[in-house]
């Protein structure tokens, strides 16, 4: 009895995004670690992109995982290794590396609108959004969320 290969289907695992991410990192973030360091950089990357996704800390995450690397140890290269703003600049890159490629040529986008009030001091109301009067004020914090939608289905941009 012959197998039939297995069909990839349409969704992504967590663990094949994990992969994905860290995989991106190590490529993009040269991270140089002493041959005596416990941990390698890809520790540290799975430790990042693990905390981002359950949108809590680095220590958190390592006192919560059992095979994780200890928090100090991870929270010190991040401190000593990392240049912020070139990490920013290789995250932004690396959010926008394959859109062109996945999305097709002409895509809708949706936006929704977030309006959070302000009750803050008249004066310094440079940079908010007016609207009409809502629960008391017509100042506003404006937030807007992009989608793309494909095939029914809807992207955060």
């Amino acid at each position: 009895m012959s197998k039939q290969p297995q069909q990839a289907d349409d969704e992504i695992h967590e663990d094949q995004l994990l992969n994905f991410l860290v995989n991106s990192l190590d490529e993009e973030v040269a991270l140089s670690l002493a041959e005596n360091a416990e941990l390698d950089a890809e520790d540290i990357y799975e430790v990042l992109v693990g905390a981002c996704a359950d949108g809590t800390s680095v220590s958190t995450l390592c006192e919560r995982s059992e095979d994780a690397p200890h928090e100090n140890s991870v929270l010190y290269h991040l401190r000593t290794k990392f240049d912020l703003e070139t990490l920013e600049q290789v995250g932004n890159m690396l959010l926008q590396k394959d859109v062109l490629d996945v999305l097709p040529q002409q895509v809708e986008v949706c936006a929704d609108l977030h309006l959070r009030p302000y009750y803050g001091d008249e004066d310094d109301t440079d940079g908010l959004y007016h609207s009409q009067a809502k629960r008391g004020t017509t100042a506003f914090h404006a937030y807007a969320t992009l989608y793309a939608r494909v095939k029914n289905k809807r992207y955060t941009l």
